[in-house]
């Protein structure tokens, strides 16, 4: 039986209340003083969330940027050192080994950020793949931490702590640099829908700079925030998750993930001929948005039906609290894909009406 861990953070977890879940392979937080509350903190305020369970892993040598072109879906060309792309990385067949970020530090060194209950997986994989190329590989999940400060007070409080310049900081890029004494990497990337940092230490660290966040953050509202309230807000936001949205039998296509599969240069990433194939052939199955007509709350793994015929599954679903509605994602045949189209969802052996609407569900106002 594989043992629970815990992140650095977990005797601070307890002490501010939180309600303990095993999540990953991980003992979490699901939650502080509720789900909607803290959802609505995030979108209204600021929220600090430990993501420490997720995994990096450090390449580096003069064939990095090769190495990981080979693993990723999308092209590592279009980032530069100090840039951040988001890929996923998947088996010959064409199913999802993993979503992930690439952080390029320089062409000689990168780091890919995977997902927690993947970490073992991964890096099995990742170092099956290594060849005849000149890299080093290094699972570093172990002793790097890393936090998530999320919401639209999330610029003023991290700026408090650090003398970079955090709207020199775009989308999808990072920086090196002091937060509160810490040496830290500092990125701009979010799964919350919201603006918001990611900021990655030293594990020894971790308990300081997380008092200090919440210290400094006091009059903005800042809050602790679990789990839950992280899944409703990325599932509002229209962000994957693995084991959902994705997995080993869910093609980035199916997902809606095309944007981040390059089919077209001459790059061979491993599943590429099975992913061309798919497309050429038309994709059987969609990853579409519900919106529920009737009462009841539409779970994973319910079976969604047209004209009483068995036509897909919920991936995700939830009470939207930004929306106030119920909401789900769905993995259905293409055919009956359309927006606009009616579908029943089975809850409780019951058929309750939905309609297929647009996604993402929530954009913040910029």
């Amino acid at each position: 039986m594989t043992e629970v861990k815990r992140t650095p953070l977990y005797e601070e977890h307890v002490k501010l209340g939180g309600k303990i879940v095993e999540f990953g392979g991980f003992e979490m937080p699901v939650q502080y003083k509720g789900i909607i509350e803290e959802h609505n903190t995030v979108r209204e305020q600021a929220g600090l969330f430990d993501v420490s369970h997720m995994g990096e892993f450090e390449i580096k040598g003069k064939d990095a940027k090769k190495f990981i072109q080979k693993l990723i879906t999308n092209d590592v060309e279009k980032i530069e050192p100090g840039k951040i792309i988001y890929s996923p990385m998947c088996y010959e067949n064409g199913g999802t080994v993993d979503d992930l970020l690439v952080y390029c530090f320089t062409w000689e060194h990168f780091w890919l950020v995977v997902n927690a209950s993947n970490i073992e997986k991964d890096w099995q994989w990742v170092q099956e793949q290594k060849s005849d190329e000149d890299v080093e590989l290094a699972n570093i999940s172990g002793k790097t931490a890393q936090l998530a400060l999320q919401g639209p007070k999330a610029q003023e409080i991290l700026q408090s702590l650090t003398s970079i310049d955090l709207g020199e900081i775009k989308y999808y890029r990072f920086q090196e640099e002091l937060v509160a004494g810490c040496q830290s990497v500092v990125s701009r990337t979010g799964y919350t829908g919201e603006d918001g940092f990611e900021i990655y230490l030293n594990a020894n660290e971790v308990v300081f700079l997380w008092k200090e966040l919440l210290t400094q953050g006091q009059s903005q509202g800042i809050a602790p925030i679990g789990l839950g309230a992280r899944d409703t807000l990325r599932f509002e936001a229209g962000l994957p998750l693995y084991g959902h949205e994705l997995g080993s039998k869910i093609t980035p296509l199916e997902a809606g993930l095309g944007m981040f599969v390059d089919l077209k240069s001459d790059n061979d990433f491993i599943g590429k001929s099975a992913l061309l194939k798919q497309k050429e052939e038309g994709l059987k199955r969609k990853k579409i948005g519900l919106e529920m007509l009737e009462r009841g709350i539409p779970r994973e793994g319910y079976v969604v039906y047209k004209d009483e015929q068995e036509i897909g599954y919920v991936t995700s679903g939830s009470f939207c609290p930004s929306l106030g509605k119920n909401l789900a994602n769905a993995l259905i045949n293409i055919a009956q894909a359309q927006i606009g189209n009616t579908l029943a969802v089975s809850i409780r052996n019951r058929p309750c009406q939905a309609v297929i609407v647009k996604t993402p569900f929530y954009k913040r106002e910029v």
